[in-house]
């Protein structure tokens, strides 16, 4: 029986952490423990965890929490983390945020303003500039790249665009068709001749363009789309106010703290500002335009 016992205990012991994390999977993280924080592929995964960390340091030290941020390699992932304990926030772009709101219940909560002033960009499609296509018809049996079917800048308004072209199975008219899986990924598949199209977000674009004159007197923009808001930072919706109130405070008033602005300069922004789901009714209805449905959208794939 003693030696029943001792088992027993020792199996309750092994079992309580993972009885803690159930229980608490309704919990805010509590003063100083971890708060995970994604990061979309926006950019190459190592670059997006060094651009982020010295703004995740700022927010530990601000907030009393550990937070940490976490790269993601596919969208899909990100938006899925907030079915479960383990992801508390995450930085996310305008389609992506409204789809965890639909299918989740993340909210918004601030969005970057660029050093230009703007909390909005929009969708670029871009060629090479010896591509010869100047036009939708000269798009036909040419290879184009998506970012990501989570993503509105580099899938949902070029879908719109073709559309309004009057080419609705895309599949059809082009050559070859994928998904990239990065912003920066498409811009350099279409500079290096992998793809003759690619759609991106503009602000990613300029930035890339800034650092690299290639990209500059070697790639053409075709079109771009009505501007949508900017890169967005949403919480899960089970944290408490108090935890939602102090990430939100520091994040919106780090431009008014002088380390806060060394953090915001190293990191390309201005400032945050304060996030609604009222601002993403436009991507919502492009995604309508195309007959999605937000709530049961199946992560669509190119092979």
């Amino acid at each position: 029986m003693k030696k029943l016992l001792i088992v027993f205990f020792v199996g309750i012991g092994l079992l309580a952490p993972w009885i803690g994390a159930i229980g608490d999977e309704q919990k805010p993280a509590a003063s100083g423990s971890t708060f995970v924080i994604g990061l979309s592929p926006e950019r190459n995964i190592f670059r997006q965890v060094e651009r982020y960390t010295p703004l995740t340091d700022y927010l530990s030290a601000k907030c009393g929490l550990d937070v940490k941020p976490k790269a993601f390699t596919q969208y899909k992932d990100i938006i899925d983390g907030f079915a479960r304990p383990g992801l508390d926030g995450a930085f996310l772009g305008s389609f992506a945020c409204a789809l965890a709101h639909r299918k989740f219940g993340a909210e918004p909560v601030a969005r970057v303003e660029g050093l230009d002033g703007s909390s909005l960009h929009h969708g670029l499609l871009f060629v090479r500039q010896d591509s010869g296509i100047k036009t939708a018809k000269d798009m036909k049996g040419k290879r184009l790249a998506f970012v990501d079917s989570q993503t509105v800048a580099g899938y949902l308004l070029p879908l719109v665009y073709l559309r309004s072209h009057g080419i609705k199975n895309y599949k059809a008219f082009f050559g070859e068709t994928y998904f990239a899986g990065t912003h920066e990924d498409v811009i350099y598949d279409v500079l290096e001749g992998k793809a003759d199209i690619g759609a991106v977000k503009s602000s990613v674009y300029h930035e890339l363009a800034d650092q690299d004159s290639r990209i500059q007197w070697k790639l053409k923009i075709l079109s771009r789309s009505p501007d949508v808001p900017e890169t967005t930072f949403v919480l899960r919706r089970d944290l408490v106010p108090s935890v939602r109130t102090s990430i939100g405070d520091a994040l919106l008033t780090m431009h008014d703290d002088p380390k806060g602005r060394e953090v915001l300069k190293v990191f390309g922004a201005r400032k945050f500002v304060a996030a609604s789901n009222e601002e993403y009714q436009p991507v919502i209805d492009y995604a309508r335009q195309l007959g999605i449905n937000l709530k049961k959208y199946d992560f669509p794939r190119e092979q």
